[in-house]
């Protein structure tokens, strides 16, 4: 029994082909709910979201546009099931990965985060470029032993997760988290896709710096556990 936590922005041309691949990639598993957080998308995202039929799905609708991390916490906040699996809602992370995930997960009792690892990534060069850097800083102030932290697709403990302090920016730092409260973490490499619909609503630049700044955050919270 595991609970999908998905949040959306302006992506109504990828909601439905993305729900459609996780069915079609999960058609063995049987308990399992997708939890869908649409953050107060402008475009047709609730249109789309309100016509969906599938009872697996449930959907959570955020006032005001909070990011990615609220959408993150309220979806898990809101879940039935004690393991988690987040997934971007742009369709650049692959359904098909999940099961891989999830397995080792299961197999390994004493591993409480799995994480993917986007090894070939199909985003512009700038984007690369600042990633491998903040990658690089984070880790090495770190530790977290985590080459893609950034990547969404994650497979984790439920009770672990809300135990930690919240803060907007904590979806980036769980392999940090994990690792700092003593809980063991593995990583595999994953699918990356190229974005077929919608734009990226994230600055690059903002991003960075915004990630480097919140390692001070996270610092604290493992220290002060």
């Amino acid at each position: 029994m595991f609970s999908i936590v998905i949040p959306v922005f302006n992506e109504s041309e990828n909601i439905i082909p993305l729900i459609n691949e996780i069915n079609n990639c999960l058609n063995n598993f049987d308990n399992f709910e997708v939890i869908i957080v649409n953050d107060a998308s402008s475009d047709d995202t609730p249109l789309i979201l309100s016509q969906i039929k599938d009872n697996k799905v449930k959907i959570l609708n955020n006032l005001i546009n909070e990011g990615q991390s609220f959408s993150i916490y309220e979806g898990i906040k809101n879940s039935s099931n004690e393991i988690i699996i987040t997934i971007d809602g742009d369709g650049q992370n692959d359904p098909s990965d999940i099961p891989k995930l999830l397995n080792h997960y299961i197999q390994n009792n004493n591993v409480k985060l799995v994480g993917g690892l986007r090894l070939k990534r199909k985003d512009n060069i700038i984007k690369k470029i600042s990633s491998k850097i903040a990658n690089y800083i984070r880790s090495k102030i770190l530790k977290d032993d985590c080459l893609d932290t950034g990547c969404s697709l994650k497979v984790f403990d439920r009770q672990i997760f809300l135990s930690f302090t919240y803060f907007d920016g904590i979806h980036r730092f769980l392999p940090a988290l994990f690792k700092g409260y003593g809980y063991k973490t593995k990583f595999i490499s994953v699918k990356h896709r190229k974005r077929i619909n919608g734009v990226s609503k994230y600055g690059t630049m903002n991003r960075l710096f915004k990630g480097i700044r919140d390692i001070n955050k996270v610092k604290k919270i493992i220290k002060n556990q």
